[in-house]
């Protein structure tokens, strides 16, 4: 099969931190509606938490939220192989100990279709890159400081 013929979306992947492994389950069920809408389709998810000697754990899926439901089990299972050990220690390494993180790896699918015709095409991805929203948000405040007052 050749890559011109797959249609595949961008992977990505996350790493987001919990501190003191307080995880609250609110942002999951947004996670699944956008599996749901076709939007995305989870590769991996995994959880690891830094114990305070600083070794990196693997944590189970659980109840985050206390209610006795398991928040994460429509997620159980969700590996692709694509995350091995050395990815597991680099998300570990960027955690504070005593805290918890969720390593995410995932396609875009709607980007898909788009992604093919380019290879299709000859194209290929050259460079990516995510602006952090505290970075935009700052630019956006200093182009409007810099804006005179409308009327």
């Amino acid at each position: 099969m050749s890559d011109e013929s797959v249609e595949m979306g961008p992977i990505d992947y996350l790493v987001v931190e919990f501190p003191g492994n307080r995880m609250t389950g609110e942002g999951f069920p947004l996670l699944v509606d956008l599996v749901d809408r076709g939007i995305i389709r989870i590769l991996d998810l995994m959880f690891v938490g830094k114990e305070k000697d600083g070794s990196v754990v693997g944590l189970e899926i659980a109840d985050l939220t206390g209610d006795g439901a398991l928040d994460l089990a429509v997620f159980e299972g969700a590996s692709s192989g694509l995350l091995g050990q050395d990815d597991i220690e680099e998300a570990g390494a960027a955690l504070e100990p005593g805290n918890s993180a969720g390593i995410l790896v995932y396609e875009n699918l709607w980007a898909a279709p788009f992604a093919t015709a380019l290879r299709r095409g000859g194209a290929q991805l050259v460079a990516s890159g995510r602006i952090p929203v505290p970075a935009i948000l700052a630019a956006l405040d200093a182009t409007d400081a810099d804006q005179p007052p409308t009327m």
